[in-house]
């Protein structure tokens, strides 16, 4: 994730250590006061969802997926996650909540020292079910809505879908859960971009969430509805302008971009047209803590069944499986070639990736859209959407910013 509010407002969160080892500098209590040594691993707690979305990167159906953890499974696996140090658990599906266990899930990871936090659609976040999950010791809970009534409800397969959302937000405010909103933008919904920021503002939200599309799982067959580079750049540029104009109205919002690392080098762009030479010489110094694109490094997946992932986008490919195997092991197994290449990805990088300025804030952005659209792992994200001159470095980014 890349906090737009951080890097160009100073607003202070509490993933500042987490993210860019900046935990000392801020004023928020803290996820962690050092910088991130192991992966944020988000757990597809079920397969199973209310609601049939047409970009699930997890595929999720309406009917149980054979396999999935029982209670006792869930908590040996959430034990592995402890001792071996993640510091947080994201507990997300299909629709997590359709496990009648979750809540006391939550409350075994929260008694494990993890740090439990929510990403769900939503819709079945009654008032009473946000309080026990706050009272189990959820941190966090991610809202999605992608987009407007219409638009939203066509993306998600359902009717009504939010209405039954946006009162789960509500919901989960009224009990006092720490709330966020999730969004996807495509060509379909990316109209609705600035409705949906001001629906979040008017709800009392301060997280907003701006998600790009990656190539996995159903959001592989609407690749021809993702958006241009060109449109990509237009639409983080209104994310950023949006940013800066709520926070001139004192509006402390915490926005932050995921899933194209291409939005580092833009953000240093942008930063020194708007602020000059300084401003984005400390945005640049923050990316460069926080390393680029983390898949297979700093975020992990662990499917339903078990099976340890990349990231969750990337649900094709398994490590291994944490019945067999603690998920520590898996994870700290460089044997495994492709983990390697990963975590060696500059040795690998070829086209305008190999020799781009910012390499070491993005590290060529989503290797998977690379494999999903090229077939090699190592080609240019097709989602890059810099200018040859930023990517050459024409402004002399070397270590640094500009000159």
């Amino acid at each position: 994730m890349i906090s737009i509010s951080k890097l160009l407002c100073d607003l202070d969160a509490e993933g500042d250590g987490l993210r860019y080892d900046a935990a000392a500098d801020s004023s928020k209590p803290q996820i962690t006061e050092d910088k991130q040594r192991r992966p944020v691993v988000v757990w597809n707690a079920t397969r199973r969802c209310n609601l049939y979305c047409s970009h699930c990167y997890a595929g999720a159906d309406l009917e149980a997926a054979p396999g999935e953890f029982s209670t006792g499974e869930a908590k040996t696996f959430l034990a592995q996650l402890a001792d071996y140090g993640a510091p947080v658990v994201l507990f997300s599906g299909g629709e997590p909540l359709v496990r009648e266990d979750l809540v006391e899930l939550v409350d075994h990871a929260a008694d494990l020292g993890l740090r439990p936090v929510l990403s769900s659609n939503g819709t079945l976040l009654t008032r009473e079910k946000a309080a026990a999950l706050r009272d189990a010791g959820l941190q966090y809970a991610g809202i999605s809505v992608d987009g407007l009534p219409e638009r939203n409800d066509r993306f998600r397969g359902q009717d009504g879908a939010f209405e039954a959302a946006v009162r789960g937000i509500e919901n989960c405010l009224e009990v006092g859960l720490k709330t966020g909103l999730r969004y996807t933008i495509t060509e379909a919904n990316a109209p609705d971009l600035e409705g949906v920021v001001d629906l979040l503002a008017e709800k009392g939200l301060d997280r907003f969430c701006f998600y790009h599309l990656d190539y996995g799982g159903r959001g592989a067959d609407i690749v021809d509805i993702d958006l241009s580079p060109e449109k990509k750049r237009e639409a983080v540029e209104r994310v950023a302008d949006l940013t800066l104009d709520y926070h001139d109205r004192g509006e402390e919002i915490e926005t932050l971009l995921v899933g194209n690392y291409a939005d580092a080098a833009f953000l240093v762009e942008y930063a020194r047209e708007e602020f000059g030479e300084a401003k984005a010489q400390a945005v640049y110094d923050h990316l460069e803590r926080n390393g680029g694109d983390p898949t297979g490094e700093r975020i992990a997946d662990v499917d339903y069944a078990g099976n340890v992932h990349l990231t969750q986008f990337w649900q094709g490919y398994s490590l291994g499986n944490v019945r067999d195997r603690p998920f520590g092991e898996i994870w700290e197994d460089e044997s495994n070639p492709l983990l390697h290449a990963l975590r060696n990805r500059e040795e690998h990088l070829t086209g305008t990736c190999a020799d781009c300025q910012y390499q070491s804030i993005c590290r060529g952005g989503s290797r998977l859209r690379a494999l999903a659209t090229t077939g090699d792992l190592f080609a240019p994200d097709p989602q890059c959407y810099l200018h040859e001159g930023e990517r050459r470095g024409d402004n002399h980014v070397s270590g640094g910013v500009a000159d």
